[in-house]
């Protein structure tokens, strides 16, 4: 019944989340083609709200598409191809290009490409000249085209040629009508960006402009396409989170918002790029896309308001850019220091997050106390298993009632075997009789499976689990079992087709299903014989079911079931219940039984169906 249970509790749960997300997807707003937003509002960047004529940041066609008249190269030489202003940090590696003044080389330190530490380290941003260029600009625009205002072509003058933590950087353009430009960019000691843009006005006559930021992204990247983390443009406008899939920015779609606070960003499974204006100022965002596949090119960018700068007198605005890797303690130190709006759903809580986010908290100060992130999953499983103990002992000691009762259970089938009807009402006075309930192994299943649904959110979408060793042979809790049937367990170096990797399960998916055959073992078995080989043969299929996920995830579900084999045996041996897999032994026949010897074979099976009525 555990058994059932459990696996009744896991498919309703399944279809239930899965289910409600297909039939109640997150509401989007109307997605709007560039030809009819321009219709109504040419060239305005934000919302309806924003004045016709207000300048929109650069698209992504100007000075965008180098690609398309260069030659792709390597990144050294993208980089080369521009003067630069290097950072080094203990976190971020790379550097900001003078012609555009873009932060367009972004390498995060201490995360490589694969497990191997020699491999190169993961590129958050890329320069125009490498395949998928990824940069932030900041900028200005003006109303008045007669204006010159720096562009992707400006080449900015450097005050030196590196910035750090503490020691900002600032750069300098003259448009030669009497506006001098200026971008104060700092870096702090993880990943965030400031950059204060200032605008002073030597010229006779008041000029008016309207300061921007942007990022924009060449190609479309693979995303895992998976319903429970999302990967591409989102952002929180006026306290509500909106996301948005690559696929929505076809045939050039956009988004349009108008807001005050928060932030818009492009992420990644574990990285993002996210643009953060100033919390108390009224902005006007856009998230559009232009071309397909490789061709394809999307933008986030925001307008902030106009301002009128006086002769002899500067503007000055500010705003952020996050680059790097999405850690969570350290997206919960900006969203507290800076007082970004939701800067925490920047990580992909899910619906749960009350739930999974203490979870992962939990994980993580376990970790801190064993160094293994491993061992902190076991601990947790053991934490997991002792806050459900009172459960699990009636729910035991209920299956161990239960188990001792199957040769009456078995006599009421074979006696009422036609009449279901009448089968059921015995079989519930059977129960009433007994005090057994026959559900009560189903609640500390089900009180289990948010743990299961969290973890595997955790697994799956955090970076601080990211190739996160164990022992033996698992380097990466976040990764399925390197060690598949198909590979010999690794002694066959091929690479296994795709239409394969079904069949392809590891190691600790063996032992996951091991352990779950066991458990099966040691629960009573339905009277149905049909029924009776369907759950015999579940513990193959979920080795099955489970071979591609997370292997941290695998050890959980392996380690969950030995702790529940070992109380579930000591339970049943307390009460005196048959261990094993096949049908409890009849009780002994009582001194006031019929003996063998009596006149009438009959009259003995009459006695016996009696005694089976009286339990």
């Amino acid at each position: 019944m555990d058994q059932k249970n459990f696996i009744v509790a896991i498919v309703l749960s399944v279809l239930i989340i899965v289910g409600w997300q297909a039939a109640f997807p997150p509401a989007k707003p109307p997605v709007t083609t560039t030809q009819q937003q321009a219709a109504t509002q040419p060239g305005a960047p934000g919302a309806p709200a924003v004045p016709s004529g207000q300048p929109a940041a650069p698209g992504v066609q100007p000075g965008a598409t180098a690609t398309s008249t260069q030659q792709v190269v390597g990144l050294k030489d993208a980089l080369a191809r521009t003067p630069r202003v290097t950072f080094n940090t203990l976190e971020l590696l790379g550097s900001i290009s003078l012609k555009g003044a873009r932060i367009d080389d972004v390498q995060l330190v201490k995360y490589r490409e694969t497990i191997d530490p020699k491999s190169p380290p993961v590129p958050v941003l890329s320069p125009v000249g490498t395949a998928h260029p990824y940069y932030a600009e900041f900028g200005w625009s003006a109303s008045d085209a007669a204006i010159k205002v720096p562009g992707p072509e400006t080449m900015w003058t450097a005050s030196k040629d590196t910035v750090a933590p503490g020691a900002p950087v600032r750069l300098t353009w003259d448009n030669g009508q009497g506006l001098v430009f200026a971008l104060d960019m700092s870096i702090d000691e993880f990943f965030m960006f400031d950059v204060k843009q200032s605008v002073e006005n030597k010229s006779d006559k008041p000029v008016t402009l309207f300061p921007w930021s942007l990022v924009v992204r060449h190609g479309t990247p693979p995303a895992e396409g998976i319903y429970i983390l999302h990967e591409g443009p989102y952002g929180v406008f006026n306290g509500s989170l909106k996301e948005f899939g690559y696929s929505d920015f076809k045939d050039n779609k956009q988004q349009k918002f108008s807001t005050t606070g928060g932030w818009v960003g492009i992420t990644d499974k574990y990285w993002m790029a996210t643009l953060v204006p100033d919390q108390k100022a009224k902005v006007d965002v856009t998230i559009k896309g232009t071309g397909t596949g490789d061709a394809a090119k999307y933008q986030i960018d925001y307008v902030g308001a106009g301002e009128t700068i006086a002769p002899g007198a500067t503007v000055r605005t500010e705003s952020r850019l996050f680059a790097g890797a999405k850690i969570v303690r350290i997206i919960d130190s900006y969203t507290e220091k800076y007082g970004i709006e939701k800067f925490d759903l920047t990580i992909d809580w899910g619906w749960f997050w009350f739930f999974t986010k203490p979870l992962f908290w939990l994980l993580e100060w376990l970790y801190v106390q064993l160094g293994n992130f491993g061992l902190s999953i076991l601990v947790l499983t053991v934490i997991v298993k002792l806050v459900f103990f009172p459960l699990a002992n009636k729910s035991y000691a209920a299956m161990a009632k239960m188990k001792a009762l199957q040769p009456e259970m078995e006599k009421l089938k074979e006696r009422y075997g036609e009449d279901r009807q009448r089968m059921n009402q015995e079989l519930m006075q059977l129960y009433r009789r007994e005090k057994v309930n026959p559900a009560a192994g189903c609640l500390p299943i089900i009180v289990q499976i948010p743990v299961f649904f969290a973890l595997y959110k955790v697994l799956y979408t955090t970076i601080e689990m990211r190739h996160q060793p164990f022992y033996g042979w698992i380097k990466d809790l976040a990764a399925p079992d390197p060690l598949t049937i198909l590979t010999g367990f690794g002694l066959l170096p091929w690479h296994v087709p795709e239409f394969l990797l079904f069949f392809n399960i590891g190691l600790w998916p063996i032992i996951m299903g091991i352990t779950m055959y066991l458990q099966q073992k040691l629960n009573p078995q339905p009277t149905d014989p049909v029924q009776a080989r369907v759950f015999q043969f579940l513990p193959i299929l979920f080795t099955f079911m489970l071979a591609p996920f997370s292997a941290g995830l695998v050890i959980y579900w392996a380690w969950s079931n030995t702790l529940s084999i070992a109380q579930q045996y000591m339970i049943m041996r307390r009460h005196g219940t048959p261990i094993g897999g096949g049908k409890a032994k009849p009780p002994a026949v009582p001194a006031a039984a019929p003996a063998p010897t009596a006149p009438s074979g009959s009259a003995g099976k009459k006695g016996s169906k009696g005694s089976g009525k009286k339990g």
